[in-house]
């Protein structure tokens, strides 16, 4: 619980921080937007970058953990699709406030994840945490673009415009250069890799700063419809589905544990600005994002607990 603890109440300052700067200090959305682009265009891929060029995978069951890790965002992503009839039909739900729910259910919290697996087991738990975010970010960065490009705009595009839009998608790019720089990381100039770690790590604070910035405190305190909903799926259906799939695997001990943190954590920051970027319901992503990290302080130990 300590441990869980101590990974989410960054997190959750760091959002009332970035709320608390936009109503007192930085108040001009000019500001704001041209953070996000520095943050969408720059800092979050250096993040991906460095971290997949330098992970260790030798450590690790690469195929069990990754391909557990996989499934579970193609189930969920598909149970999300399958859902989104119903979601229209009961709660009025629009494209880009779908969009919304379906990053809030399927994307994973790097913040909270990493350190609370490196906390538990130490460069065993970083490894394998590592292992995650190459079989996650990729799928769930081509799987978020297509539906918001699908979804968020009002005019239905043809599967030229949606290939393009994942083509020039610089997440994606992080995510093929990170992968290929990995075998040979240690012969980039050790200067690269501080530069690079550098804006990886502001990025982090950068992106949770964002997000409380596009708080809005009467939408928080009265939920919209579509945010309990996308709560339930990413902190309780999620580390189901991915249990059952490790067990099935045969994974156990501290591969388990791991694989339950990564899917058990509230989504990305990241959500919020590719929401922006591309015509999500931002508003709806930042209070999904809010609410997950509230949650997630009680239903994370619960979901360790289970398979500890």
């Amino acid at each position: 619980m300590a441990a869980v603890i101590t990974a989410l109440v960054p997190v959750f300052v760091l959002i009332v921080f970035g709320f608390l700067l936009r109503r007192w200090l930085i108040g001009e959305d000019a500001h704001w937007v041209g953070l996000e682009r520095l943050l969408y265009y720059v800092m979050f891929p250096a993040l991906l970058i460095g971290t997949m060029a330098r992970a260790d995978f030798t450590t690790v069951p690469v195929l069990a953990v990754g391909g557990t890790m996989l499934a579970s965002v193609l189930v969920m992503a598909a149970l999300c699709l399958a859902l989104r009839p119903m979601l229209a039909r009961w709660l009025g739900a629009d494209g880009p406030a779908f969009t919304s729910l379906f990053q809030g259910a399927t994307r994973w919290q790097t913040f909270v994840a990493l350190p609370l697996a490196g906390n538990l087991y130490g460069d065993l738990g970083l490894a394998l945490a590592s292992v995650a975010m190459v079989a996650m970010t990729p799928a769930l960065n081509v799987l978020s673009v297509w539906v918001l490009v699908r979804y968020a705009s009002p005019n239905r595009p043809d599967w030229r415009a949606i290939l393009a839009a994942i083509v020039r998608n610089p997440l994606i790019w992080a995510c093929v250069v990170g992968a290929a720089l990995n075998p040979v990381a240690g012969a980039i100039p050790q200067p690269v890799h501080i530069v690079i770690d550098a804006l990886g790590r502001s990025s982090l604070a950068l992106g949770l700063l964002i997000v409380g910035a596009g708080l809005r405190i009467d939408e928080l305190i009265r939920p919209r419809p579509l945010t309990l909903p996308a709560c339930a799926l990413k902190l309780v259906v999620m580390p189901a589905i991915a249990i059952g799939i490790a067990l099935g695997c045969g994974l156990s001990g501290a591969n388990l544990i791991v694989v339950v943190c990564c899917t058990a954590v509230p989504a990305a920051s990241n959500s919020y600005v590719l929401a922006r970027q591309l015509g999500g319901d931002a508003p709806l992503m930042a209070q999904i994002l809010t609410i997950e990290t509230l949650l997630a302080a009680v239903t994370l130990p619960i979901a360790i607990s289970l398979v500890s």
